[in-house]
């Protein structure tokens, strides 16, 4: 797991819209599994994927955002199988066969037939994260997903995320967690201005940071 930490504005939350694909990047290439993401390259020049096949790689990188972004309209169920019917094909009995499972998971089996607004922003978190794991991603994003919780449900969210971290998964977790970053993530990196200014092992740049603006930073969060 990488934890990238900065201050607001430093661009961790654009790196994550880049890694997706939507945000287009300026300079630079993003990969995923050797293939480029969102672009062709022929002949040393590059050129944008059309949305479709943007979107169906896209399918293979799951986010999720500081807000949970449910379907207000649909229950918790039908939020997980949605995307995996209507953009993977899936049949309807095997899209539930793993939303069941990834809400047991989650620790929400109990809340299937819900409906969003029933449920507490712990809950909502845990069911957008389960909603993106749907799609059985190669690669998971969080866009700082506790912010947006009261601090007594903060630790719901960050323990489905230790288990995530702890089965292997791939992650890139944007986050303002310094104790979380230090007990789980294998690298940190400090992002200020748009620059990686900063990274290494947790050890190194929480305990021990080189650079004069990370200390700065660790201060003030500390």
């Amino acid at each position: 797991m990488l934890c990238a930490l900065g201050p607001s504005g430093s661009g961790k939350s654009t790196l994550l819209r880049c890694i997706n694909h939507l945000e287009p990047v300026d300079s630079g290439l993003v990969y995923l599994e050797g293939q480029l993401v969102g672009y062709r390259q022929i002949g040393g020049k590059l050129y944008e994927l059309s949305e479709r096949e943007i979107c169906q790689k896209r399918a293979e990188i799951g986010i999720v955002f500081q807000q949970f972004n449910l379907f207000p309209h649909m229950t918790v169920l039908q939020n997980l199988i949605e995307a995996p019917m209507l953009v993977k094909g899936e049949s309807r009995s095997a899209a539930t066969q793993r939303a069941l499972v990834l809400l047991e998971r989650v620790g929400l089996a109990n809340k299937a037939d819900s409906y969003p607004r029933t449920l507490s922003g712990g809950q909502q978190q845990r069911v957008a994260i389960a909603r993106a794991l749907a799609m059985e991603p190669k690669v998971m994003l969080f866009d700082e997903p506790t912010s947006a919780l009261d601090p007594e449900l903060v630790g719901e969210v960050l323990g489905v995320m230790r288990d995530l971290a702890g089965s292997g998964m791939t992650m890139i977790v944007v986050t303002h967690e310094v104790g979380f970053a230090r007990e789980v993530a294998d690298i940190v990196v400090f992002i200020d201005k748009g620059m990686v200014v900063e990274k290494g092992p947790p050890q190194e740049v929480l305990d021990n940071p080189r650079q004069e603006r990370t200390r700065d930073f660790l201060a003030r969060v500390l």
